[in-house]
């Protein structure tokens, strides 16, 4: 299982409370939230920056591993005969 490391795109799996990265106010990340990695505190927790689609940051928060998933944009294909379970990427 690939881990996550800096600049990769994850997403919430959960609802997160959050603050407005500049109006300091207090905002919801929902469930499936896209953001990118931007530091990584032991394996456990990362910097993640929520950006809108224009590139202008909303909401940068410290968040557990267990709060991301790692999101994939690479073509996947099966690696055993019969067995549709077992999958790899290729780069």
């Amino acid at each position: 299982m690939k881990t996550i490391k800096d600049l990769d795109i994850v997403a919430l799996t959960e609802d997160l409370e959050a603050t407005h990265f500049e109006t300091k106010e207090s905002i919801k990340l929902y469930k499936g939230q896209v953001g990118t990695v931007v530091m990584e505190f032991e394996g456990s927790a990362f910097e993640v920056e929520f950006s809108d689609q224009d590139g202008t940051t909303y909401a940068m928060e410290t968040i557990a591993a267990t709060m991301l998933m790692l999101l994939h944009y690479e073509l996947v294909e099966f690696v055993e005969v019969g067995s549709p379970m077992n999958f790899v990427t290729h780069r």
